[in-house]
């Protein structure tokens, strides 16, 4: 499963499609191998968008790990004003996201790897299905990267399968000094909400 997670995926090119079907949106979106989920929208990823509150409505606003783009398409249709960061590692996925992004009409959309996102941007909410799988240390690395790049009243949303950890995460991100709840559960999924630490550290 580690080859989404490379900056260039080895595995050949397959292209396909998925469906994206929500109360308020519907989309088709063009997937590949060598990124996550591509024959269907992961059921996590769904959940997620199922569950979290409205986004703002303006500002910079933050798809982390993006895929092929069903979350952060997700962003910017309900906060048409809003520029959206669509960050992933993977440049098969980027340049996936940008143009499901392109078809939808969505030119809010900024999908980047995530060495290219502007130092001085900071984000009013993220939302992301984290690569739990790439182990303890680059998760909790790659997320106090991005947190501490919340807007004081920014707030992350963070979709985890309890049997991956959900639950020692949230410890972990309370221990950090990041408020984190759980508001949402469903189907072994946990929807955990991180809110900016107080002080937050600068960006690194």
């Amino acid at each position: 499963m580690a080859h989404y997670f490379e900056e260039r995926p080895a595995t050949a090119s397959r292209p396909g499609s998925v469906t994206l079907v929500l109360p308020d949106l519907h989309l088709k979106l063009e997937t590949d191998s060598g990124v996550f989920s591509p024959e269907r929208v992961d059921q996590g990823t769904r959940i997620l968008l199922e569950s979290v509150p409205p986004p703002p409505p303006e500002g910079d606003l933050l798809d982390l790990g993006c895929g092929y783009g069903p979350i952060a398409l997700t962003l910017a249709s309900r906060a048409p004003r809003a520029t959206v960061w669509a960050v992933d590692v993977n440049r098969r996925s980027v340049e996936l996201c940008a143009r499901n992004a392109r078809t939808a009409g969505l030119d809010k959309v900024r999908s980047v790897h995530a060495d290219e996102v502007p130092p001085e941007v900071r984000f009013r909410v993220i939302w992301s299905n984290p690569a739990i799988r790439i182990g303890k240390a680059a998760l909790h690395e790659m997320l106090t990267r991005w947190l501490s790049r919340l807007t004081p009243d920014g707030a992350a949303y963070l979709v985890v399968q309890k049997h991956l950890g959900s639950d020692s995460l949230q410890r972990w991100l309370n221990e950090q000094g990041w408020p984190a709840s759980r508001t949402a559960s469903r189907s072994s999924y946990r929807i955990i909400e991180v809110r900016a630490r107080e002080a937050a550290d600068p960006a690194p």
